[in-house]
């Protein structure tokens, strides 16, 4: 196996130091790194030499599988209580002149919108606003399952959830208990930012802490939910601050065993209270994907968002650690290209994402919120629906 051959090479590398060899050797036997193994990497290894520990830990988990879903998000506002100052998207309540809120009904009418398609899962994200209540969302769970049983319904942030249920006097528990009940299948990711206090009262000082969004996932996953969970980065914290924020991820994990994916988000500066804060390098991505494969060792997956990143970005991001590139999208978040991502109009066909995939090596797999497999594309070959070049005769000329 190549993978191994390249990581069997780099422990007995004398160019390197005894400790990147050291920490090569941990990855060869499957032995955990510590906290200061991760900022020592963070801090001293160059880019090569993280590709090959993080590509071996992919390959050793997922060989060339590379995930995506069908996909599609509903924001049910961007209007927001709450002003975080790294934030493109919300507009403050007091403010809703360029806000849109949703009703009840025009959710269920972007559910139909996709009526026949093959989509697996509906995401849904957005700003938090009074009226957008528990019942609220009650009513659009039950009412999307009843319409569409198949359909997956990955709904809020425990940022979200944190306000809602505060308002209705709930626990995170009973909260999460009732909306199941009514159809909530798993939770993403958002709203973790960067959990130490030091970086967090800066940047998003008014939403829930770190211990509340834990405890919200831990919840989740007594319920029988799956979860997944992100990190903010590149904009005001050091390299320990990421550590202490995946160790955090970590130990929940080790506890319950309900994270599916860990998702590193780029922090972008368009049209936000950090615009003077610089943006990292691409350089940059690929160290933190692959830091992140090494230490996240009891999270199955690692996913890169494309339309967060780019498509090529995503693409050499598989090289580093990740296994997973999220979904088709269909032109349905505004998060990512309102903080100035690449992509402005965030929509692939399942055509262009398999080929995507295929370009660099990897083995493209259709899969279900939970990874399950819905197709192996790897043996699929597309019709080419371009239109076909007309030729015309032309006269002969003697």
């Amino acid at each position: 196996m190549e993978a191994t051959k390249k990581l069997t090479f780099l422990t007995g590398n004398k160019n390197l130091s005894e400790e990147l060899r050291r920490i090569a050797e941990k990855v060869l036997h499957e032995e955990r790194i510590s906290f200061q193994e991760a900022v020592y990497l963070y801090e001293h290894a160059e880019l090569g030499y993280l590709g090959v520990l993080a590509n071996y830990i992919r390959e050793s988990k997922h060989g060339d599988y590379t995930y995506f879903n069908r996909n599609f998000h509903i924001e049910p506002t961007n209007v927001c209580v709450y002003s975080c100052n790294f934030c493109s998207y919300s507009r403050l309540i007091k403010n809703r002149t360029e806000g849109w809120e949703m009703d009840v009904d025009g959710m269920m009418d972007m559910v139909k919108k996709y009526d026949g398609e093959p989509v697996t899962e509906v995401h849904i994200t957005g700003g938090v606003v009074p009226k957008q209540n528990l019942e609220f969302y009650a009513e659009f769970f039950k009412r999307c399952k009843a319409h569409r049983p198949d359909l997956h319904i990955k709904g809020l942030t425990p940022v979200e959830y944190y306000y809602i249920f505060k308002k209705a006097k709930l626990s995170h528990y009973e909260g999460l208990k009732y909306l199941k009940s009514c159809g909530l299948d798993s939770m993403p990711g958002g709203g973790a930012e960067i959990f130490h206090p030091e970086v967090r009262e800066k940047i998003a000082h008014d939403k829930c802490n770190a211990e509340q969004w834990l405890d919200i996932h831990e919840q989740a996953h007594k319920l029988g939910m799956h979860t997944n969970a992100t990190m903010l980065y590149g904009h005001i914290e050091e390299y320990w601050h990421r550590v202490d924020h995946m160790d955090r991820l970590r130990q929940l994990q080790d506890k319950t065993g309900g994270f599916q994916t860990f998702i590193p988000l780029k922090f972008r500066n368009k049209d936000n209270q950090m615009d003077h804060v610089p943006e990292v390098s691409v350089i940059e991505d690929l160290r933190n994907y692959a830091i992140a494969r090494i230490y996240m060792d009891n999270f199955p997956h690692i996913k890169a968002y494309w339309a967060m990143i780019s498509r090529q970005t995503a693409q050499l991001s598989l090289s580093f650690g990740v296994d997973d590139i999220d979904g088709t999208l269909d032109d349905t978040t505004k998060i990512y290209s309102m903080a100035g991502a690449e992509e402005q109009s965030p929509a692939m066909s399942t055509k262009e994402l398999v080929e995507l995939i295929k370009q660099v090596g990897r083995h493209p797999i259709e899969r279900d919120t939970l990874y399950r497999v819905v197709t192996d594309y790897k043996d699929v070959e597309f019709e080419d629906t371009a239109p076909k070049k007309q030729y015309y005769k032309l006269p002969v000329v003697d």
